[in-house]
């Protein structure tokens, strides 16, 4: 397999200036991406333990989606399939908004989970993918494996996890959602640490070109690969393992 690692010239010194470049550039990624998750957990949050809020997306008892409800549902999906083909358009900052933006949809549609699960179940849950996307990314930084093989097998599962979950929309299978679940789970796990390793690979490629305004919209869609696997994966498992108000 192919061995990735960092350029190295002679005397070291576009060793140092990559590793340094490289450093900050995954700083950016990561403190974008948290910035993005504190965005949605607090409308998620403000939204859901507020009835007469959420009461305008979905029925305040039996948690069903109204017709804005299901816009809210769909929008995020929409949204990154429009920033990842616009992107070339937007300029960085405008990209980073356009993140915080769907940040703050992806908060709407997730809202329920506070009506539907106990805070400590959530909190619990949340401290789990915080842990496992910890490791899972560090594996993705530091494995000198060539990973990038996994790409369109996940992205295949992806699909299908899409397809599967819109069915199960009208099954309401409690074993289809059990098994989707799952797999879920592995799927974005996997997606945590083949992201990792692409952002880190796209940025040693590109580096020595010095295009610092491609690198900022490279760590923005960076950031928004890694904060969908957390947040998928953030689900899944508080599918299987949340307790349920």
């Amino acid at each position: 397999m192919a061995q990735y690692d960092t350029i190295r010239t002679a005397g070291g010194v576009r060793t140092a200036a990559i590793d340094e470049g490289l450093r900050a550039h995954m700083n950016k990624v990561y403190g974008t991406m948290s910035v993005g998750m504190l965005i949605t957990f607090a409308v998620a949050w403000a939204v859901g333990t507020s009835p007469a809020l959420l009461g305008i997306f979905r029925d305040p008892v039996t948690l069903a989606p109204n017709i804005l409800g299901w816009i809210v549902m769909f929008a995020p999906l929409a949204m990154v399939f429009g920033f990842g083909a616009m992107i070339n358009r937007f300029s960085a900052a405008a990209a980073q908004t356009f993140f915080y933006a769907f940040a703050a949809v992806m908060g709407l549609s997730m809202a329920w989970i506070f009506v539907a699960f106990t805070g400590l179940s959530i909190a619990n849950v949340f401290l789990i993918t915080s842990i496992a996307f910890a490791g899972l990314s560090l594996y993705g930084y530091t494995t000198k494996k060539d990973i990038s093989g996994w790409g369109a097998f996940l992205i295949m599962g992806v699909i299908g996890l899409v397809v599967a979950m819109i069915v199960n929309i009208f099954l309401q299978s409690p074993a289809i959602m059990f098994a989707i679940s799952i797999l879920g789970v592995l799927i974005f796990a996997g997606l945590t640490a083949y992201d990792t390793q692409k952002i880190k690979n796209d940025y040693i490629a590109h580096a020595a070109h010095g295009d610092q305004e491609w690198l900022a919209k490279s760590a923005i869609m960076g950031a928004l690969n890694l904060y969908l696997d957390f947040i998928n994966m953030f689900m899944f498992l508080l599918q299987l393992f949340g307790n349920r108000e």
